[in-house]
């Protein structure tokens, strides 16, 4: 890819052009390259942090001479009168000369998915071939990450071996509700979710700054009637919607919602944040969608209210859709995970005779997202 690349020193020494071997051309800034130089005095060979601050790089920083082979770009900087030696194929990955407008509502390293894409990832994975084989462990947690969901089979059927599914990649997040929690019918429950009532797709505890990104819920008793188990992407959701609505979704994602929790003593939980949340250049970022925790909407102005519900109103269609809804009933043993930033998940109502008895748990991505990594990238420097 690399034969015959060339660089080009341009805008008076503020910036290097290389140009590769398909014509293609690439710009980087002095500052920017001397910032991300790889060498020992800029960055601790160890541990990859780097060992320099904005302010020890000079606001006249020039490019002097550069230098390009098919592997490496070689530059030295001026005032500093610096040289340092960078690997082509690593400029070329972290390449910004792009165009950077992507739209609205746009996804990095996800797939949104629908029921009829389902199959492409709904693998269910086996507990014990995950813990003891790392090339299953990276598959598993490479769909959470890709789609937001993995289902698994074949754990311990014992209290608290949700636990072991956590070890797997990294750590659960304590909350008020405990390591982990009961999820089956009590009397005078301080949360909806530990009665028989079907439970609308939501994401959880959207009343935390943070929320938790991830959940697992994990079976050990379902014998009822009904208490299947269902999913839904909330990326997908909203990209469905920006299309339909355009209007609608700017003003869910323009404008906060508010979220509030209280049944708990000494509990007293609120957030004010969008539904659809989006990075500043339109990246889809998160999702809080819960209709239990919903506090009144204060942080929408009046002549935007009726937009704001009917987008609302439409967003609880799509995700309650059939055609957007995975559902599955879990055996003792079994568990499913989801990213809680995107997918939603819910349950249909059970009664009867018989037990239902799940446990769930909360962890984060970041966690997950560094054991992929780990996995993917073995032995690679911080």
């Amino acid at each position: 890819m690399n034969a015959n690349m060339s660089a080009e020193i341009i805008e008076d020494g503020r910036a290097v052009a290389l140009t590769w071997a398909d014509g293609s051309t690439e710009r980087f800034h002095a500052v920017w390259l001397r910032e991300n130089a790889p060498d020992p005095e800029t960055r601790d060979p160890g541990n990859g942090q780097r060992l320099i601050t904005l302010g020890d790089i000079s606001p006249e920083i020039r490019i002097t001479s550069a230098k390009a082979n098919p592997q490496r770009l070689t530059v030295t900087f001026a005032p500093e009168g610096k040289t340092v030696v960078y690997q082509a194929d690593w400029l070329h990955d972290h390449t910004y000369d792009i165009d950077q407008d992507q739209g609205v509502a746009w996804l990095e390293d996800q797939a949104s998915w629908d029921a009829a894409h389902a199959q492409r990832f709904t693998r269910t994975a086996d507990f014990e071939t995950v813990r003891t084989n790392n090339r299953a462990r990276r598959d598993w947690l490479n769909q959470i990450a890709t789609f937001g969901f993995a289902k698994m089979t074949g754990g311990p059927v014992e209290s608290g071996a949700l636990l072991q599914v956590i070890d797997l990649f990294g750590y659960v997040r304590e909350t008020n509700y405990g390591k982990w929690f009961e999820v089956r019918t009590e009397v005078n429950p301080t949360n909806l979710a530990y009665t028989g009532l079907g439970l609308q797709v939501h994401t959880d505890n959207p009343y935390r700054d943070p929320a938790p990104t991830l959940q697992l819920l994990y079976c050990l008793e379902n014998a009822v009637k009904g208490g299947d188990s269902t999913v839904v992407d909330g990326f997908k959701a909203a990209q469905i919607l920006r299309d339909e609505d355009r209007e609608a979704f700017d003003v869910l994602s323009q404008h906060c919602a508010r979220f509030a929790y209280g049944g708990a003593s000494g509990v007293r939980l609120e957030s004010r944040r969008p539904v659809i949340e989006l990075a500043p250049d339109g990246e889809l970022k998160s999702v809080r969608f819960n209709n239990r925790s919903a506090a009144p909407v204060t942080d929408v102005p009046f002549e935007k209210m009726d937009a704001y519900y009917r987008g609302l109103r439409r967003y609880g269609e799509i995700v309650e859709d059939p055609a957007n809804t995975i559902t599955f009933k879990l055996d003792p043993g079994e568990s499913f995970i989801v990213d809680n930033t995107r997918v939603l998940h819910g349950r249909t109502g059970y009664a009867g005779h018989g037990s239902r008895w799940l446990q769930g748990c909360y962890a984060d991505k970041d966690g997950l997202l560094s054991t992929l990594h780990a996995l993917e990238f073995p032995g690679e420097a911080a």
